[in-house]
């Protein structure tokens, strides 16, 4: 499929994706993929059906080929600029069929998730014994080799190692689950990165990225240098919260204080959410068996998350304007918007639709208050 010089390769199978036949490239209708920071990435793709010829006569050749089953897999690749680049590596998890009472009105949409919804398919109760968390992740990421998953596992700032003779750390759920909820404790985030190569997948555990070079500006209402079509902001000052109480520690046995009141951060505004005159206090997440040390980053953990979300931003752009493809997980630079909402900010998620003649690009950004750091951003 091209769009105005952005060429998209379909690969599918049920274990090792090929090149898809040519009749799926001529029906396909619409493409829409999501990435984002904290939940699955997931994609949908529309095909036009039509039944004029023998291989129609008992079904849709499009129901009757194995290819588009759950559970095969789909590898997306958009070559943008001469550089091609894996915007999806998933499993079809749904079939939307919806019939037309006239030829070629008739469409097939699959819809799916990246490669983690695999690790969310069986709940158990598991020991680890000895364990810190990093290796812990790691180890589970190990599992589901067969889906290229390369662990990238960065350890938090307090490493706590249990001794295996005073407690043992217990999953109960899902793999994909107990790597969400101790990379929360952390104040990190977990996700699958499809790439950088067809066939592999980076298995991201830490915090959001805020710092290294920004991706190209973001510009609205700058006359032909814009390319935003639309923007909103929304200042959100109850997202920010401070945790005060106490805990029992596992290790002493005894009553700790629990306590922080700011983000650690590193801020991306003249004016965070920290100024503000009344943040929502909370008591400290049970974190029943946990050392004084797990409590105390879990905390902290939560006053990053609660803060990161302060200001957010919605908006749209034409990737052909845009000259580039917007990655969420990573900063960008806006312009244009005013002092206040201007400058830096991280990217949350990102839905790239493609359709004939079209490439669109919805996002989502946030930050922890207002206020350009710089009265430039990198072009």
């Amino acid at each position: 499929m091209n769009v105005l010089g952005i060429h998209l390769t379909l690969l599918i199978g049920p274990s090792v994706p090929v090149p898809a036949p040519p009749f799926l490239m001529e029906s396909l209708q619409r493409v829409e993929v999501t990435h984002s920071d904290q939940a699955r990435s997931g994609f949908q793709i529309t095909f036009q059906m039509g039944r004029s010829g023998p291989e129609d006569l008992l079904d849709y050749q499009h129901l009757s080929n194995p290819l588009l089953r759950p559970f095969n897999r789909i590898i997306l690749i958009v070559t943008f600029n001469a550089i091609p680049r894996v915007l999806m590596d998933g499993i079809i998890t749904n079939q939307q069929v919806q019939p037309g009472n006239e030829p070629g009105k008739s469409t097939l949409t699959i819809t799916g998730e990246d490669v983690s919804v695999m690790m969310d398919r069986e709940e158990s109760t598991v020991e680890h014994i000895g364990q810190s968390d990093p290796i812990i992740a790691t180890m589970i990421i190990k599992n589901y080799a067969q889906y290229g998953l390369v662990p990238a596992v960065i350890p938090p700032p307090t490493i706590e190692t249990p001794n295996p003779t005073e407690k043992t750390p217990v999953q109960r759920g899902t793999d994909l689950t107990h790597l969400q909820s101790m990379a929360r404790c952390h104040g990190y985030v977990f996700y699958i990165v499809p790439g950088p190569v067809p066939f592999a997948n980076t298995a991201s555990g830490g915090p959001p990225v805020r710092e290294g070079v920004p991706q190209q500006a973001l510009t609205f209402n700058m006359g032909p240098d814009s390319n935003v079509a639309s923007l909103n902001f929304q200042y959100n000052a109850q997202s920010p919260v401070m945790v005060s109480g106490s805990m029992m520690d596992s290790q002493t046995n005894q009553s700790m204080p629990v306590q922080t009141v700011t983000s650690t951060r590193i801020p991306l505004v003249s004016q965070p959410a920290s100024g503000l005159p009344h943040i929502r206090k909370v008591l400290p997440e049970n974190t029943e068996g946990a050392s004084y040390m797990k409590a105390q980053a879990c905390a902290q953990g939560r006053i990053n998350a609660s803060f990161d979300n302060t200001v957010t931003a919605q908006g749209e752009l034409d990737a052909l304007q845009y000259g580039d493809l917007l990655q969420a997980r990573k900063l960008v630079g806006l312009r244009g918007a005013g002092h206040s909402y201007d400058g830096s900010y991280y990217v949350k998620s990102v839905t790239h639709t493609i359709s004939s003649g079209e490439y669109r690009q919805r996002f989502t950004l946030s930050r922890e208050g207002t206020g350009a750091l710089s009265p430039v951003v990198r072009t």
